[in-house]
């Protein structure tokens, strides 16, 4: 698919953002169709496996993927993942009987239905199936242990709180050996690449039982198992599944920062992971089989014209599954040489009667490497003693290792002196972005690096520019400095740092020169060497750090100014009283506490008044957001319910045109949260009805529990929304808590949680009708505020009992706040 420009007009620019517009879509319908491939690729390889193990037609297949990917309330592509993850050979011809999918699924250890085994994805909540779809169709995208090990991550961090992911897979000889990690550094990951088969490794002992480990208790697991980590206390709960699949043994590792339990949820999160994973390591990781007819006959007749060592093995396994020896199938004449065996025929020898080999030699690593991974091997090179005309020699060699089938082809490649050393300087210049450079003053002749020819973006065709010449590259204002730094470098042997500016066909680069000179006998400088670097990236940093902090140190005036006046503001609309009051026969104590951290002032609110007819009216409100719009908002809401309820409005009505107020303001700001209620001190009645905000908690005899909460949905987010009234008749010495979110919410617990917390701290705290709202705040409020918190406390008193005498005296006849 694509889409022409539109042309422009002549002698007009072209139009970038248009041109910039169709770039954009066609790539995205590259990635589409990309995906649709890969996705396809799986889909065929599902399919394949069906009719390979029933018999039956590709049409046949499809369907049947599809009726148990309805039955288990997956995905087509998910089921795909898991048909593939549940073979435990490769795919043989079929031999059961047509039509008869069951016998066939038996004889190749699958299950005719391949349904889950530790799990019910069925009974999986939506959110789960609904990431386990979306983990599927990242599959597709995934080509290596390491890729898959990133994709992971990404998938797990959001939902499970995941901060690192490990992939280990077993080794032949018992041990685990790093496939694929993220979230973990280099030094750490390489300190941790080799894990030998000692007890006391929760990985080992994941894939030993088949069974995950789940390790929760950080000081308990600490003692029982060898933890990962520098220090072991970054990760604090960790998950190690076991993975089996296609000849593969591989454990997942799931780390998190934070302690505690994974949820039953959590674990059919991850276990519906792993089985997605198995599918792809089945498909896609697995060791090909050896190509049919290609025997160590075969083999031998190419090695015999190769003009290099190289040899095909086959693993020979004891009783245990660990490697013993190697069996060579097939070798060159070369071959013989580096194992010291001399010229004769290798084929059919095993490779330790050559002697026994260390277990760093490159050769036994690189071949157990190979057999517990998959992928090809390069050791670093190596110095090997040869004997050539009676003299001996030193010679550097590079070992490969590479799978064939069930077998390994294992090449040395021999170097030269220089050969290694030129392709890493060459890498190094590369990869730091410089090059080295030569002068020779006496001669006037030059040497340049190549990179340094692409540092000046100039032809190597027309040579290295004369070091005099130099400045007259450098942007004007650079060019002073960069002569006079040479000129005291020619004349006087100065070494020199100087950093400059050039101009090329990309734009501006910053280019950093240092260079020293070489004096004859008599201390004069005949020849100047130095090495020339791109510091473009790290300028380009440096001024977007200078004008970051800028706008920081701007931002933050801005917002402290702002903050300043929002608290005035609030503080001006929001009185507080110094005291507790008595309304309509009841003891109301009141408690606003603004946020911590940030630089903004919240939109909480409360009123708590005495109406002409002796009722008494409550509400707590909370406007969505911070700042000075929050606060005008808040008080529009504070004022306009008030007035409302004094002058007759019911309280679901005064809530549909504080609502309709909302929508229709401009001044307003976003939406609301609110919850008003009408105490009737002669039934002792309390009326009550919500707009998207959390219940009252009443206290009665000792025990907490929440109000049943009305229809009512938060102000500002419907035009039609719908309200409803409830009522609760109090009882002497019952204790009532109206309040915002922002005493209950703890990132990252759930609202949940927090509303657990605090009727266990309400129940904890009770005192009696003379207590204070502090105990309750002090055991709520452990952290750092993130969020304004408001809270009415209202008591009804004991029969016989002075509500003045109990809360003290009332605020007179400004009976309210």
């Amino acid at each position: 698919m694509s889409e022409p420009a539109t042309p422009a007009q002549t002698g007009a620019a072209p139009d970038l953002a248009e041109l910039a517009r169709v770039v954009a879509r066609q790539r995205a319908e590259m990635d589409r169709l990309r995906d649709q491939a890969a996705t396809s690729a799986v889909v065929e390889r599902a399919k394949g496996a069906v009719m390979a193990l029933t018999g039956c037609s590709a049409d046949a297949a499809g369907e049947q993927l599809l009726q148990r990917a309805k039955a288990a309330r997956r995905t087509l592509l998910e089921e795909c993942w898991i048909t593939l993850g549940a073979l435990t050979s490769p795919l043989p011809a079929f031999t059961g009987p047509a039509g008869d999918p069951t016998a066939a699924g038996a004889a190749h250890g699958m299950p005719a239905v391949v349904g889950p085994d530790e799990f019910s994805e069925a009974a999986a909540p939506d959110d789960v199936s609904a990431a386990l779809a979306r983990f599927g169709r990242l599959l597709v995208r995934v080509r290596t242990p390491q890729a898959l090990a990133r994709c992971l991550l990404e998938h797990l961090a959001p939902d499970l709180g995941a901060d690192a992911v490990l992939l280990y897979a077993r080794r032949p000889t018992g041990g685990l050996e790093l496939a694929g990690y993220a979230g973990v550094e280099d030094t750490l990951a390489t300190a941790w690449r080799q894990v030998p088969p000692v007890s006391g490794v929760a990985a080992l002992d994941a894939l030993r039982t088949g069974e995950a480990r789940w390790l929760e208790d950080f000081a308990e697991d600490r003692g029982r198992y060898l933890l990962i980590g520098d220090p072991p206390e970054r990760w604090r709960s960790r998950a190690w599944l076991p993975v089996r699949t296609g000849g593969l043994e591989v454990c997942v590792g799931v780390l998190r920062g934070r302690a505690g339990a994974f949820t039953p949820r959590d674990r059919v999160h991850l276990r519906g992971v792993v089985r997605l994973c198995a599918g792809w390591l089945r498909a896609f990781h697995a060791r090909p089989p050896l190509p049919a007819g290609l025997s160590g006959n075969t083999v031998q007749a190419v090695f015999d014209v190769l003009p290099l060592a190289a040899m095909l093995l086959t693993p020979l396994r004891a009783g245990s599954g660990e490697i013993e020896d190697f069996r060579i199938d097939a070798a060159t004449a070369q071959a013989g040489g580096l194992l010291g065996g001399g010229d004769g025929d290798l084929a059919g020898r095993r490779l330790l009667e050559w002697g026994p080999l260390p277990a760093d030699d490159p050769l036994w690593r690189g071949c157990l490497r190979v057999l517990a991974t998959g992928e090809p091997y390069e050791s670093e090179p190596f110095a090997h003693q040869e004997v050539a005309d009676g003299v001996a020699e030193l010679r550097t060699y590079t070992v490969r290792v590479a799978p064939l089938g069930e077998g390994l082809v294992v090449t040395w490649v021999r170097h030269g002196s220089s050969d290694r050393q030129e392709q890493r300087l060459a890498d190094l210049q590369r990869l730091g972005n410089l090059g080295w450079a030569n002068w020779h003053l006496t001669t006037d002749e030059a040497s340049w690096s190549t990179q340094v020819f692409s540092l000046f973006d100039r032809n190597p065709g027309h040579g290295p520019v004369p070091l005099t010449d130099l400045p007259a590259l450098a942007l004007p204002e650079d060019a002073p400095a960069l002569s006079r730094a040479i000129d005291d470098l020619v004349r006087e042997g100065r070494t020199f740092d100087v950093p400059f500016r050039i101009r090329t066909v990309r734009g501006v680069r910053h280019l950093r020169l240092v260079a020293e000179a070489v004096a004859d006998r008599q201390g004069v400088p005949v020849e100047v060497h130095g090495f020339v670097e791109d510091v473009t990236a790290r300028r380009r940093t440096e001024l977007a750090l200078v004008e970051s902090e800028r706008a920081i140190v701007t931002q933050h005036d801005v917002l402290q100014a702002e903050r300043t006046l929002a608290a005035r503001l609030q503080h001006a609309l929001l009185p507080l009283p110094k005291r507790v009051v008595n309304l309509a026969g009841v003891r109301v104590e009141v408690a606003y506490l603004p946020a911590q951290s940030g630089v903004h002032v919240g939109g909480d609110w409360f009123s708590a008044i005495e109406l002409p007819d002796g009722d008494a009216l409550f509400v707590v409100g909370d406007v969505a957001g911070h700042g000075v719009d929050a606060v005008a908002t808040m008080a529009q809401l504070r004022f306009t319910a008030k007035g409302m309820v004094i002058t007759g409005s019911s309280l679901t009505g005064a809530l549909a045109r504080l609502n309709t107020l909302l929508l229709h303001s401009r001044d307003s700001h976003g939406t609301a949260t609110m919850v008003l209620a009408r105490y009737h001190p002669g039934e002792r009645r309390l009326v009550w009805a919500q707009a998207g905000h959390p219940p009252p908690l009443l206290l009665r005899d000792g025990r907490v529990r929440y109000l049943d909460r009305p229809r009512g949905l938060l102000l500002g987010a419907s035009a039609t929304p719908s309200f409803e009234e409830a009522e609760c008749r109090l009882e002497p010495g019952d204790r009532l808590i109206m309040y915002t979110d922002g005493l209950v919410e703890r990132p990252p617990e759930s609202i949940d949680q927090g509303l657990q917390r605090l009727a266990e701290a309400v129940a904890a705290h009770h005192t009696g009708g003379r207590g204070s709202l502090d105990p309750l705040l002090e055991a709520m409020l452990e952290q750092e505020r993130r969020d304004d918190v408001c809270v009415l406390d209202i008591r009804v008193p004991e029969d016989g009992a002075d509500p003045e005498r109990q809360g003290g005296p009332s605020d007179g006849h400004d009976r309210g706040a």
